[in-house]
Formats: structure tokens, C-alpha cells, sequence
């Protein structure tokens, strides 16, 4: 199976069918619109005919942008320059078939897109993948699309496809019903739903159908608005399946990673944790197995919301159908469900650009426990590795598997141009599996950098108070392949300027930023804050002063240290980026630096390729009176000039050994 992209085009809906040869995959092409208002936006579709088994059947929404008329994102909302683009709205997406069945295929958020954040411009799609297989006896001849667009702005378009890639699916769905739709107000205390949204999730009788072996309740719920106590958007609330009258599993709705989301930076709150969707992401399916059916047998299933009374300013918006699946059609099989790293998928954002260890997501699709899956996988074109992974995969489950270091990664470090990564499940069990044609993925990706050794790491950190009024919420780590730390600032001050330089040997690295707050460095909301929180930053450096690639971009400004949660660079580090030994301050590559620039109460001085600092550094006024001397013994010292007055100095280091010196400029500014 292959993941595949799209650029979108603005036109009016229409409907295409593309062929594919036997074996292959067969696209049909559904909604192309703008979505200008709160409306529905419907197509009709010619689907395959039935008589072919699909492996898998993916729906591919490629969400786009558009420039409203009279827009401009620096003064979006204010007086009569609208909103477009700017805000997180619910998009759903339902199959209506001529026999009138209606169902919500998949749903969306739509992110914070101000066109001035660096994820999205007007330029920016993003792709959201839903795996509608459990679909399929549906999904054939003619039908219609329907996409929900609950937006009070335009801004975005919308392109949905569909592929259709043949073979064996895992398992065949015999029927899918639908039980319950529609949003209702949550401790809704004068309105017509008597104080209780469990009126809409009454008991519905059931038969399971012949040759149906599990039975699931599949709901999709997501909570909007907000009464004085944040409910339903920004407050945590459970639900319980109820079979027959008594409870076979709660679920709670929330999202507390929405700080980790693969599209960031956004220009909004998109970091608050929220009631299972986060802005810019899909929205999730809950599922639950009902135990104990057998083909024949009737039973009751309900839902039970917890008891909650407000004002019922806040909803919930549903979709629940129950799906029943027959047997597992294979015995022994294994597929590579997806390529997590190296990859250039938006949704891995935060993995890549890889050096090292790659990692793939499998997933056991037989009936049979796997405990062994043997690997094969490297760049094209360049000499494969083998690895033989070893654990408990029950029947339908999935997990990562982090393969040992790829060395071809290391070959092509700082090169530029996209390569191709491949990976092939080649034994399950010892043994060939059932299922060939799940068994290979392809991604492409481009390459982690090489930075030099030595570089410093410099680390502003804010005045993150409200969670600890004295140590900084955000820390960075550096590990090494073998996951050992090589080297880490953590438990820092707030408030404060460091800079460490680090020394690495040959080799490959993680450098991971975290932040436990999940709210970054820099945030646009942090003046809002009472007192108002500062901004931080993280910047890597090379000698003398020129920053290395972070993140994927440079870690400047408010967005681009926006990154919630934390976020992981890795680099390699290679004998051409180890300096020739430097015995004094004579070499090409010595420098001093001076920041921030300009200074108020404390500077940093940093000297680079000096191996053995012992010397002096005066600060020197624009009369050329010596007001400061500090002595100086390693590469990174703090001077104190709160006291001298506003204006520009010259930062001079004096070598002890051979009376070379240094010199930069410094303006002092209060």
C-alpha cells in the first residue's frame, strides 16, 4: 500500500472515475469545492461495480486554502476585514447511497490557518487518510457525497478522493447500522431535552446478522461550545456502552496530546487539550466490542452519558453505527501499515527528517499470534538490512517497530534531493505469510543534517511561573543512537540566557525539546497571561554565530518557537564537520560573540577555536577607557553591565599565552 498526495485545484464539484488493472488501484475522484459558509456541499459519485474484494479502501480529503475577498491575515476580524481561514470548524463527511443509507464516513477539524503562520499559507494543503474498508458492500455504482462544513468563514477548499486497492481485506463486513446521529446540548437545564442528553441514546433492539463473528459500536463524538465550565469543548466527560442494560466499557471524551499535533505551528489555541478533537486534526473513533453475540440472538445497546447540569451551552456531536464483522480471512499474516520515519507524510512532522533507527507501524492481520516478523528495508539503490523483530502481536493488533540504525541514512546526510526508503516484511513466524501483496511500503523522505562539532546550543528560556515560579517548563536532551544522554540542560532557570557548547564524536543524534507545560517557548497568547508570560527560545549555533537548521525551519519569532509539547531534531555529525586541532587563537576558525545584542544587565561572551582559554576580557567605551576587566578561563563567560551607561563598547579578549586578541562590538541599550 502506498501513501499518495495531492495537490489541490479550485473548481466546482464534479465527480471522475479513474481504472486500474487488476491488482491495482482504482481512484474515484468526488468532491472539488471551496467552502465559502456553513452549508452542505454534495457530489455524486460513480463508485466500482460490485464483483471485485478490496485489501483496502482509504478516503483521502486534501484540504486546501483560498484567499477570501477584501482579506488581509494581519487584520483579520477587525472592523470590516473578515475572518478567512482563521478558525477551527467541524467538517463532516457522509456516504448517502440511492437505498438511503446515510453515514459519516470520516470527520475533520479544520486548523488555525492564518495565512502568516509557516504551516499555512495560502499555498497549504493538508491530507487526512481515513480507512473506509469497513465500508466497502457500500460502496459501489452510483451515490453521493455529502461534506458538512460548520465554518462561519470561507477560506478553505476541499478535495475528496478515493482509492480502492484490491485483494483480501482482513476481515468481511457482513452489515453496518446506523443507531444514532445529531448534536444535542449537554446539562441542558430549560430546554426540551429534560435536563438529560441520554434521551437521544435510548435502547435499540438488535439482531445480529447470520455469519457476523464480532459485533462493534463505532461512535464518533466530539464536544463543542462552552457553558461557564468550559463544557462540552475544553471539559472532560465519559460514556458507557450498555448491552442488555448493564456496561461494557466507558469512554472518555478528550484529547490530551492536542500539544503534540503533527500541524504546527498554528495561529491560534490550538495547544488546548479539548474534547476529542484537536484544531487542524481528524477526529477519532471510538470503538467497542459488545461480548458474548452469536448470529441470531437479539440484544439491547444504549449509550449512558454521566450526569452533568448546566446551562447547555455546549454540545456533542455524534455518530454511532454498529458494524459486524465476519471471520479473519487469513491465518498467518503481517502488513506494514504505514512508514513512520524517514518520511515526508505531514501527519510525521514531528519524527522527521530521520537519521538513525527507522520506524514502521505493522499490524497482525491474520488469526494466528505472531511472535517473530523478519524485515527487510534501506535506501533504493543501496545495499538492504535485515532485522528479525520478536514480541506478542495478538490477531488485529498493531505496534511500532523501531528497526536498528540504518546506515545508508548516514551515507546521504546533508545531501539534498528527496530519496525513497523501502521496507518488506519477508517472514511472519519463521514463515512466508498469506498475504504478499501487504507486505512492502514505500515513503519518500529527505535527509537529517550534518551539524559541525563543535556547536552551541543557545537556550532562552521564558517566565513560564503559573506550573513552577522557578523551574523553566521546557528542557533539551541529546541522546545518542543507543538512547543514552550525551548531554542535556534540564531543571533550567526561569528567565534566563544559556549557552552551552557541545562536542560530539562521529556519529548519530537525537536532540529532543521538551516542554511540560506543552505551551512551547513563545506563544502569541503569553501577554494575555496576568502578569504576562515572556518569550524563550532555542536556537542551535555553528561557530561563530550562524544558526543550523531546527525543527525543520529557523527557531526565531513567535511561531516558529510555537511548538507545544516539544519536538525532536535529529544530525549527524561526520569527520569532514570535526575541526583541525587549535592550539592557540592564530586558525581560521576562532571567533567572539557577544549577546544579546543589545545588552541591558548581563552579557554573554562566547569564544570559539581556542583550546585552552586563559586570558582577560575588557569592555572598552567609545572613549577607549577600559570600565570593565573579567578574567577568563573557558569558552563561555558572563559579564555584569548593568552599571555602565547606554551606548556602544567593544568586547576585547586578551590570550595569556601569546597576547593574541579578539575583539567585537557591544551596544548597551536601557
Amino acid at each position: 500500500m502506498k501513501k499518495y498526495y495531492f495537490l489541490l485545484f479550485a473548481a466546482i464539484c464534479m465527480a471522475t472515475t479513474s481504472k486500474a488493472m487488476p491488482g491495482d488501484t482504482t481512484w474515484v475522484q468526488a468532491n472539488i469545492c471551496s467552502l465559502t459558509y456553513y452549508n452542505t456541499y454534495d457530489t455524486t459519485i460513480t463508485f466500482p461495480t460490485p464483483g471485485t474484494s478490496y485489501r483496502k479502501i482509504y478516503m483521502i480529503f486534501t484540504l486546501g486554502k483560498y484567499m477570501c475577498p477584501g482579506y488581509n491575515p494581519a487584520s483579520a476580524g477587525s472592523g470590516s476585514v473578515p475572518w478567512c481561514g482563521d478558525w477551527d470548524y467541524t467538517v463532516l463527511n457522509y456516504l448517502m447511497t440511492p437505498s438511503g443509507d446515510t453515514l459519516e464516513l470520516g470527520r475533520l477539524i479544520t486548523p488555525y490557518a492564518n495565512a502568516l503562520a509557516p504551516r499555512t499559507p495560502w499555498a497549504a494543503t493538508q491530507v487526512y487518510t481515513y480507512d473506509v474498508t469497513d465500508y466497502a458492500y457500500l460502496l459501489h455504482d452510483s451515490a453521493s457525497m455529502r461534506i458538512l462544513f460548520s465554518g462561519y468563514s470561507g477560506g478553505f477548499t476541499a478535495n475528496i478522493r478515493f482509492a480502492f486497492i484490491e485483494g483480501t481485506p482482513d476481515r468481511d463486513v457482513i452489515a453496518v447500522h446506523r443507531l444514532w446521529t445529531g448534536s444535542y446540548s449537554y446539562g441542558d437545564t430549560a430546554h426540551s431535552d429534560s435536563f438529560d442528553i441520554n434521551t437521544h441514546f435510548t435502547a435499540r433492539t438488535e439482531t445480529v446478522p447470520a455469519g457476523a463473528v464480532t459485533s462493534d459500536l463505532k461512535f464518533i463524538v466530539t464536544g463543542h461550545g462552552s457553558d461557564p465550565n468550559g463544557c462540552c469543548e475544553f471539559m472532560s466527560h465519559n460514556y458507557q456502552v450498555m448491552l442488555n442494560g448493564s456496561s461494557v466499557g466507558t469512554q472518555t471524551i478528550w484529547r490530551d496530546n492536542c500539544g503534540s499535533n503533527w500541524l504546527y505551528p498554528q495561529s491560534g489555541t490550538w495547544l488546548y487539550n479539548r474534547a476529542n478533537w484537536c484544531p487542524g486534526d481528524m477526529v477519532y473513533p471510538k470503538y467497542n466490542v459488545l461480548p458474548g453475540l452469536v448470529p441470531g440472538s437479539n440484544f439491547n445497546v444504549s449509550l449512558l452519558f454521566d450526569s452533568y447540569l448546566s446551562n447547555g451551552a455546549g454540545s456533542y456531536t455524534t455518530e454511532a453505527s454498529l458494524i459486524y464483522y465476519g471471520a479473519i480471512n487469513k491465518v498467518l499474516d503481517a502488513s506494514i501499515d504505514d512508514i513512520i520515519a524517514p518520511t515526508t507524510n505531514q501527519i510525521y512532522f514531528r519524527e522527521n527528517p530521520l537519521g538513525g533507527k527507522p520506524t514502521l507501524l505493522v499490524k497482525n492481520t491474520g488469526a494466528s499470534v505472531i511472535d517473530s516478523i523478519t524485515f527487510k528495508y534501506g535506501v533504493q539503490d543501496s545495499v538492504p538490512q535485515y532485522y528479525t523483530w520478536v514480541g506478542i502481536l495478538n490477531p488485529l493488533q498493531d505496534t511500532e517497530v523501531v528497526l536498528p540504525v540504518l546506515n545508508a541514512l548516514g551515507n546521504i546526510a546533508a545531501t539534498s534531493g528527496t530519496y525513497t526508503f523501502l521496507a518488506e516484511i519477508t517472514k511472519v513466524n519463521g514463515a512466508t505469510d498469506d498475504d504478499a501483496t501487504n507486505n512492502t511500503m514505500t515513503s519518500p523522505f529527505v535527509s537529517a543534517p550534518v551539524w559541525p562539532s563543535p556547536f552551541k546550543i543557545r537556550f532562552k528560556t521564558n517566565n513560564d511561573w503559573y506550573s513552577n515560579p522557578a523551574i523553566c517548563a521546557s528542557n533539551w536532551i541529546i541522546y545518542d543512537m543507543n538512547n543514552n544522554i550525551v548531554m542535556q540542560r534540564v531543571n533550567a532557570h526561569l528567565s534566563t540566557l544559556y549557552s552551552d557548547t557541545v562536542n560530539l564524536p562521529v556519529g548519530c543524534y537525537k536532540l529532543q525539546v521538551n516542554d511540560s507545560n506543552c505551551d512551547g517557548l513563545s506563544w502569541w497568547a503569553f501577554p494575555d497571561f496576568t502578569p504576562p508570560l515572556t518569550d524563550g527560545y532555542i536556537q542551535a549555533v555553528k561557530f561563530p554565530n550562524t544558526n543550523l537548521p531546527l525543527n525543520q525551519n529557523g527557531m526565531t519569532g513567535t511561531y516558529n518557537n510555537d511548538f507545544g509539547c516539544g519536538f525532536v531534531q535529529y544530525f549527524y555529525i561526520d569527520s569532514s564537520s570535526m575541526p583541525l586541532s587549535i592550539s592557540n587563537i592564530s586558525g581560521n576558525d576562532v571567533g567572539i560573540e557577544a549577546y544579546p545584542n543589545p545588552a541591558r544587565g548581563v552579557v554573554n561572551v562566547d569564544l570559539s577555536g581556542i583550546s585552552n582559554v586563559q586570558g582577560k576580557i575588557e569592555v572598552i567605551d567609545m572613549l577607549g577607557r577600559v570600565v570593565s576587566v573579567t578574567l577568563a578561563n573557558n569558552a563561555h563567560q558572563q559579564i555584569n553591565v548593568e552599571q555602565l551607561v547606554s551606548g556602544v563598547y567593544t568586547i576585547l579578549f586578551i590570550n595569556d599565552i601569546n597576547g593574541n586578541k579578539l575583539q567585537t562590538k557591544l551596544l548597551i541599550a536601557k
